[in-house]
């Protein structure tokens, strides 16, 4: 702390140590409760935000399972990756299907006429800018194109503006100069590409493209879509067509691919993994929080959140949830599919005889454990929405308060800082004008002595 040097050059006391020591005196117990108290709020700040990150990763985890139908105990092929791929969702059934795919779903694309000066063309000649609107169905695009604009620059502006919006732009060049291509990411009939407003650029275009739907049949139902990925055509199915049914080398008709669904214990077991392993990733990061470490000394250490009661609450939400009956096959609870609990940690583990047995007799009930409004995922996600919303869950508000408690401690060591320094200041003004003082006495003591000293020593006459 910066303060008044006192050398105590008059008393020959170490002055400055005395006012350092009263200074250091008076802040020891303010001080020590400040660091105490920081400590502790920002280990338990620390801690809390580790909580929160592994609850959000939970959630997003059980939100994923739910998307992608992980239990539903059944995978899809196809026999013809080139023709189509499949991927399953909620609601879909065993069985097979024939596909055969006559015409894929194609975007348009167009293009503006030649620029014989290549792509530094210039577009935009005249004195005031111009708009170039590029119109699709009753969507409307519409890009400035300001004076001394070229071939490049209005490429630029469009892919700049609408990429996100499935709009891209490019230039070809050949020996007769320079054309401006735009290509749609919309696919399918009624999503054709025009260009109008009073650049000259809606002038001379070429069609390169026609959009056209999907063509295909499923077990010989003819069928149209606007786009190559179809997921309604059979229920709990996404198809998605990546080529043409292909045709014998000697003509005939067209080879259709075979769509299967089928029951997959290993699937089915992947994802009970996937959920153990959610879990127990939880539960790790509420022990490390809440571990009491054993020192050297054989003294003892808590963890920054042993015995909280926000965390005592969620874990018990969370193991309610688990331990709890649902579903409506003949197998409603995890156990009988041999999903254990270790009862020191509280981590889960898969017995892989016992579920194996199950999943041979009774897979498809794991689904309706896990599945549905009232399954297994959807109620995990609802124990846990009190302590997970951002700003009013049970430790947003924790961090917050914590947050508030760090900032008003900045505040008292702010001031205890300042009333220390003050401290500092009045007693070395003391200690110095005493000093001064006893030198001033000494001074004094010294002249009376030398007074007295002649007195008792008078000269030889």
């Amino acid at each position: 702390m910066a303060g008044t040097s006192v050398s105590g050059i008059g008393s020959n006391i170490d002055t400055q140590k005395i006012v350092q020591s009263l200074v250091d005196s008076e802040r020891a117990p303010k001080q020590t409760q400040i660091n105490n108290q920081t400590l502790k709020a920002t280990t338990s700040l620390s801690s809390i935000g580790k909580i929160q990150a592994a609850l959000d990763a939970f959630r997003g985890a059980m939100d994923n399972m739910k998307t992608t139908s992980s239990f539903s105990g059944l995978s899809g092929s196809s026999s013809d990756e080139k023709v189509a791929s499949v991927t399953i969702g909620a609601g879909a059934a065993a069985g097979n299907f024939s596909l055969l795919v006559t015409q894929l779903a194609t975007a348009s694309k167009i293009s503006t006429k030649v620029f014989s000066d290549g792509a530094s063309s210039v577009v935009n000649s005249g004195s005031v800018p111009s708009t170039l609107s590029i119109k699709q169905g009753s969507n409307t695009f519409d890009v400035s194109v300001p004076v001394g604009a070229t071939l490049q620059q209005v490429r630029d502006s469009i892919n700049s503006q609408y990429a996100n919006q499935g709009l891209s732009a490019n230039i070809l060049t050949d020996a007769n100069g320079s054309r401006m291509v735009l290509t749609s990411s919309t696919t399918g009939v009624g999503s054709e590409l025009t260009l109008a407003g009073n650049t000259g650029l809606q002038t001379g275009t070429s069609i390169l493209a026609t959009p056209q739907n999907a063509k295909y049949t499923v077990d010989g139902v003819v069928m149209e879509s606007k786009n190559n990925t179809i997921a309604d055509a059979v229920s709990g199915i996404t198809v998605k067509l990546t080529g043409v049914s292909p045709t014998p080398s000697g003509g005939g008709a067209a080879t259709p691919a075979t769509i299967s669904v089928s029951a997959d214990t290993t699937a089915l077991k992947s994802a009970l993994k996937g959920f153990v392993d959610t879990y127990n990733a939880l539960i790790k990061a509420a022990s490390a929080e809440t571990q009491v470490t054993t020192n050297a000394d054989g003294s003892l250490t808590a963890g920054a959140l042993t015995g909280d009661a926000s965390l005592r609450s969620l874990m018990s939400s969370v193991r309610t949830e688990l331990n709890a009956m649902g579903g409506t096959g003949q197998m409603k609870s995890l156990t009988q599919f041999g999903v254990q609990t270790d009862q020191k940690t509280g981590l889960l583990s898969i017995n892989d005889k016992v579920f194996s047995a199950a999943a041979l007799t009774n897979g498809a009930d794991i689904n309706g454990i896990f599945s549905g409004d009232s399954g297994l995922l959807s109620r995990m996600k609802s124990a846990t929405d009190t302590f997970a919303q951002k700003t009013t869950g049970v430790f947003a508000a924790r961090s917050a308060s914590l947050s508030d408690s760090l900032a008003d401690l900045k505040k008292q060591q702010d001031a205890l800082d300042a009333r220390m320094t003050s401290l500092q200041t009045s007693l070395s003004a003391k200690y110095t004008a005493m000093d001064s003082l006893v030198a001033k006495l000494r001074a004094q003591s010294d002249s009376i002595m030398t007074t007295l000293n002649a007195l008792n020593n008078p000269k030889d006459s």
